[in-house]
């Protein structure tokens, strides 16, 4: 018999959930314990996960608790500490204790935060997450804001608005699709990102003609001037705000002047460097940028939110919305207002902005621009720490929180990260700017501090010692 009081069926919600979280409660904190000192690398490959785990697929059921306790256990070898203030690879950011309990919150509401009637308080907090971004890097308040998975999802989300709307300016019924559309032309500089090319193709753009670039990446605008002077359709320009390499942006002011002037739509793709704008001390380098007609950037890279989470801005809402929006009978909605799904290409999703209400209201104002200032402070200091290191060149101008460093001699540079990614202390990744190895430094956590800093460069000294870099 079942009883029908409230307190009941309360209770047994806790006795359900309660051991399984509560397990992973214990094994997230060992986790996050051990993350500061613990060597970054993984210690096993996938093959060496699956054999640790049972491969049968069971018969009977298994308690939610042993579950959790078996995934903890078979997972941990193989795990990177990518929240460690040592990981320099790929752009990654730590988390934020208010935006990872958030995250655990939205697990837990399970809201599908799609309609803005059936789901109101995500979709409340969303918005207002929206509305201090905005605030925070000076772009219009009324711009359409979307949450989706990462700076991919947002350049093409940017990018198929830009193609519908440009196409709309020229005449065409943009419901028919594109197979009769006229062609539009997409230009980028040299240093495109591999997610804009990516994210071109998805929208049926095709990789992008790119114009040139200097020697740290910023687009030719001279030439982007005499490609845009040889045609007359529809077209839309790819910015940058932070090269992968370099970190360095675009001039926007003069490419934007260029574009604009013969009726592109130019996007800017700012997966880390969009959050430039935040910092009064470092606005100049994003000078310009807030005329761009929509822009990408990642809150799980500088704001240090956990994954996935990237952000997706259009200053004309109207024209998200016509562009991926979605409307059928059985969805709820709200006259006049735009719902979450009609600003990002899911129609079903996670709560994503939640967790970046919650790190704002837990950092302020005052709390971001120390952020993102520390971030490129330590990449100051990185860069100052190697160039005292005999054999090692910083190759690039250090202007935001992107560091590239090499030997002499492309086998030695390889090397030095190789022994770096085995010793533990420090992940960097390798990479090739410019036809040479580089070991590249993307300072993305908020833990990157002084002592961070010391222990970098350190690693890096006596790495380059065990390796043999010549003075």
């Amino acid at each position: 018999m079942t009883s029908g009081t409230g307190n009941d069926r309360d209770g047994a919600q806790t006795d359900e959930y309660g051991p399984a979280l509560g397990a992973a409660h214990r094994h997230a904190l060992e986790w996050l314990d051990s993350v500061p000192d613990r060597p970054i690398r993984p210690e096993t490959d996938a093959d060496g996960i699956l054999a640790r785990l049972d491969r049968r697929l069971p018969e009977r059921a298994t308690t939610p608790d042993a579950v959790i306790d078996e995934l903890a256990d078979a997972a941990r070898p193989g795990l990177i500490a990518l929240g460690s203030p040592r990981f320099y690879g790929l752009v990654i950011g730590g988390t934020y204790p208010a935006g990872m309990a958030a995250d655990w919150l939205v697990s837990a509401w399970d809201q599908n935060t799609g309609s803005r009637q059936l789901t109101p308080s995500t979709d409340a907090v969303e918005e207002l997450a929206a509305t201090w971004l905005l605030e925070l890097m000076d772009l219009p308040a009324d711009c359409g804001v979307g949450f989706v998975t990462g700076a991919t999802s947002a350049n093409l989300s940017a990018l198929i608005t830009a193609r519908d709307a440009v196409l709309r300016d020229r005449g065409h019924d943009t419901t028919r699709g594109i197979q009769s559309a006229p062609p539009i032309r997409f230009l980028a500089g040299d240093s495109v990102h591999a997610s804009v090319m990516l994210a071109g193709r998805l929208a049926g753009l095709g990789a992008p003609e790119t114009v040139g670039a200097d020697d740290q990446g910023r687009i030719d605008v001279d030439a982007l001037s005499a490609a845009l002077a040889g045609h007359s359709g529809p077209t839309i320009v790819a910015l940058q705000a932070g090269e992968v390499h370099s970190g360095a942006f675009d001039d926007f002011t003069a490419a934007i002047d260029v574009a604009h002037l013969h009726g592109a739509w130019v996007h800017i793709d700012g997966a880390f460097g969009l959050w430039a704008a935040a910092s009064p001390r470092l606005r100049h380098l994003f000078a310009g940028g807030e005329r761009a007609d929509s822009w990408a950037t990642d809150a799980h890279k500088t704001l240090n939110v956990p994954y996935d989470c990237g952000v997706v801005i259009v200053r004309d809402e109207a024209a998200m919305t016509a562009a991926l929006g979605v409307h059928a009978v059985y969805l709820p909605d709200v006259a006049s207002v735009a719902d979450p799904y009609d600003r990002v290409p899911e129609m079903s999703r996670r709560a994503r902005g939640v967790p970046v209400w919650a790190t704002l209201r837990s950092l302020g104002r005052s709390g971001v621009i120390g952020l993102v200032d520390g971030l490129a402070d330590a990449a100051t200091g990185l860069a100052d720490g190697f160039r005292g290191i005999r054999g090692l060149e910083v190759l690039n101008d250090v202007v935001f929180t992107q560091v590239c460093l090499a030997a002499g001699d492309d086998a030695v540079t390889a090397a030095l990260g190789e022994w770096l990614r085995a010793e533990g202390t420090v992940w960097a990744s390798s990479s090739v700017w410019h036809g040479r190895t580089v070991v590249r430094f993307a300072v993305s956590n908020r833990g990157t501090d002084a002592e961070a800093v010391r222990r970098t460069v350190d690693a890096v000294a006596r790495g380059a010692a065990a390796v043999g870099v010549r003075g």
